[in-house]
């Protein structure tokens, strides 16, 4: 009896701290280089881009930050370089978190460009929609650079062309986040990707995008926020059609 009883104990036990890891986010990796400053974990709490974890740097650029969390949502690693070299490409690094181990690793001179993340799904579909938006700043850069020339050479007609190829590249990178939303309802970095790239869309299309969400992403953080976003957006154009309406009716 001695010997069930302490089995039974044991297995509540392995229950318990399963429970208790469920829903929680552990960040670990490494900084290359980083041997003195302060690593941070960063969140945007109340539109305000807070730190929420730190790990001094001290001869190593090791760090584990671990999170409570309910839904995948974008976090930062930053780094507080002031008593070391600053960074050559930015100290601030971005990326989705889940609950679930999450590995960083990358270089204290180049923390975005030489950064490795693994083991987090929403993370490696964010790097692949960057990608192509990418391709889309790139082109418009590009264009951009052939406007400036343009004009400096007095043709006025090549310039104008170059801002409307601008144009089009740029409806084309909207038509591209509204086609990723619609064919990835079952992602958690859909209603994410729309409020940063594609806010100004019309509310019917913005419906059509959230209706598909399945019910988990709809429930997430971020699925939340786009559908408050959306009630806002539905409003602000009822008012403005009931102005428009008022001012034909007066004339």
């Amino acid at each position: 009896m001695k010997r069930i009883l302490m089995a039974v104990s044991a297995l509540l036990m392995i229950v318990a701290c399963d429970k208790k890891e469920e829903n929680t986010m552990i960040v670990e990796g490494n900084i290359d280089g980083l041997k003195v400053g302060t690593i941070y974990l960063q969140q945007y709490v109340n539109d305000k881009l807070t730190n929420i974890d730190s790990v001094v740097a001290d001869g190593s650029g090791k760090f584990t930050f671990k999170r409570h969390l309910e839904s995948p949502e974008v976090f930062y690693i930053y780094l507080d370089l002031k008593k070391q070299a600053g960074t050559d490409l930015g100290d601030r690094l971005m990326f989705f978190g889940e609950d679930t181990i999450i590995n960083i690793n990358s270089s204290y001179d180049m923390l975005e460009v030489k950064a490795k993340i693994s083991g987090s799904k929403s993370q490696k579909q964010y790097e692949d929609y960057s990608h192509t938006m990418r391709r889309f700043g790139m082109r418009n850069a590009e264009l951009l650079e052939k406007q400036i020339n343009a004009f400096k050479v007095g043709n006025t007609t090549l310039a104008d062309s170059l801002n409307m190829a601008s144009e089009r590249n740029n409806y084309r990178r909207h038509l591209f986040v509204l086609n990723y939303a619609l064919t990835h309802p079952d992602s958690y970095i859909t209603p994410y990707v729309v409020l940063v790239d594609a806010p100004n869309t019309r509310v019917k299309y913005l419906d059509s995008i959230y209706g598909k969400l399945n019910k988990e992403v709809a429930a997430s953080k971020y699925g939340k926020e786009f559908k408050t976003y959306i009630e806002v957006a539905r409003k602000r154009e009822n008012e403005r059609t009931a102005t428009d309406t008022t001012t034909e009716n007066a004339e």
